[in-house]
């Protein structure tokens, strides 16, 4: 599994993770030895936030890992509504109990909300001076909302923006990607087989997949995810409830594309235009 620095946390950790949006709806001992086997294979980064299931999410994770703590990167979130200056404590140390450990390797935002930037700031640097997270970002953040927050908290303290990105959806690729780039931002790409709306096998762009991944002896999804984290600031966040699948996403952290199968894959699903008034993209 390739690893790469994760901003200006000091930290490597593996290109592919494991998101858990949804993990509530699946049966729980699948979960569990999902998130088990994807750990066994490298998968270190786990992410998660008190919306998941209100919490139920953060106890399949508790439960799954055990005695493993200190070898995750783990990180969880904070809903907007929560996000005043105590409310951010609150709903930081209700997901710390909840996921059975002294601290968050990383605590975000989860969407930009109603309570005012600075309050949830000077909570999250609350929250590391005390030691309950080592780092602290942002979701779901245009950049317009990353440069307001940038601006509160100073360069080399938001530590990434985890941001919806697929192959049908690359619009951060305009503005987002390029400036959380300048800024030593990480990138954590959630949904990156589109949540169901992964390209068909019959279709002009998945027959590209296909093609490349059977002269690579992979499979299409997994040269999908490896196209996606070609930038070396971007990271993804598969989720699954199957231990195939979860050892499947891993080993694309193996795989480099050519520059020729990144120019074809790039041509199948194009970009397009810059969308304004669309958040975060």
């Amino acid at each position: 599994m390739q690893v790469r620095p994760f901003s200006f946390t000091g930290r490597k950790i593996p290109v592919i993770g494991q998101g858990t949006w949804q993990m509530e709806q699946d049966d729980r001992r699948s979960c569990i030895e999902s998130l088990r086997k994807g750990l066994g294979a490298g998968m270190n980064h786990v992410d998660t936030a008190e919306l998941y299931g209100s919490g139920r999410v953060e106890e399949i994770i508790r439960e799954a890992l055990g005695e493993r703590r200190k070898e995750i990167y783990l990180v969880s979130k904070v809903l907007p509504q929560n996000a005043s200056r105590k409310g951010t404590v609150r709903a930081c140390e209700a997901s710390l109990k909840r996921l059975g450990t002294g601290h968050l390797d990383l605590y975000l935002l989860h969407w930009p909300g109603d309570h005012p930037l600075e309050e949830t700031i000077a909570a999250f640097e609350e929250l590391k001076a005390a030691g309950k997270i080592l780092a602290w970002g942002v979701s779901n953040f245009s950049v317009e909302e990353m440069e307001e927050a940038l601006s509160i908290a100073g360069e080399g303290k938001m530590a990434c923006n985890q941001v919806l990105y697929h192959l049908k959806e690359r619009a951060i690729e305009h503005h987002v990607i390029p400036w959380c780039e300048k800024h030593g931002v990480a990138v954590v790409a959630y949904s990156p087989f589109g949540s169901g709306d992964f390209p068909e096998e019959n279709s002009p762009g998945g027959k590209v997949l296909s093609e490349i991944a059977r002269a690579r002896g992979a499979t299409p999804r997994q040269v999908a995810l490896t196209f996606l984290v070609r930038e070396a600031n971007v990271f993804t966040i598969p989720k699954t409830a199957h231990a195939g699948r979860a050892i499947e996403n891993a080993k694309a952290g193996d795989i480099a594309l050519s520059g020729e199968e990144i120019d074809r894959i790039d041509a199948a699903f194009p970009k397009g235009k810059p969308r304004p008034g669309i958040p975060y993209l």
